[in-house]
């Protein structure tokens, strides 16, 4: 009961949304402007190869960063009302635990969604093409991981204040 007790004036949707957020953020900054592996729509006929598929893909990246910047804003409101409207318990274990989850679910559901069901590109795409859903799956491998890890952290009692 203790660890129950312990979330109870913790705001869980704030912390998920913000790792919602940082995940989405991670993917669109690391992996589709740093290391180029891929961009929002490179395996859905918008070629990186041509201006016009790279202007397209400039677009959807940017409407993706824009999505993850609302969960960062919704995250952010949440915290902010519960903060001022009760007793929030501050936790840096409920805060991490919370973050992973909602960066592991992020992982998860882009994983699936994009990677696999919809196919709009994979995690690594400069790699031979048979090579793709290793990565595909190791993305969705880190993100089960995350997921777990921060659920664990978030559910364990042990104290809200740590």
């Amino acid at each position: 009961m203790e660890g129950k007790e312990t979330r109870r004036g913790f705001p869980t949707a704030a912390g998920i949304l913000f790792g919602l957020g940082i995940g989405g953020f991670f993917d669109g900054i690391v992996l589709h402007q740093i290391l180029q592996w891929h961009h929002m729509a490179s395996s859905a006929g918008y070629s990186t190869q041509t201006v016009e598929g790279l202007r397209w893909n400039t677009l959807f990246d940017g409407l993706f960063h824009a999505a993850t910047y609302i969960f960062v804003i919704v995250g952010l409101i949440l915290l902010w009302r519960s903060a001022r409207r009760r007793h929030l318990q501050w936790s840096t274990r409920l805060l991490a635990g919370t973050l992973l989850m909602g960066f592991g679910l992020f992982n998860l559901v882009e994983g699936v969604v994009d990677h696999h069901l919809l196919g709009l590109h994979h995690v690594n795409e400069t790699v031979p093409r048979e090579q793709w859903i290793l990565w595909d799956t190791g993305f969705l491998i880190w993100g089960a991981t995350m997921f777990i890890a921060g659920w664990f952290l978030w559910r364990w009692p042990g104290g809200g204040r740590t």
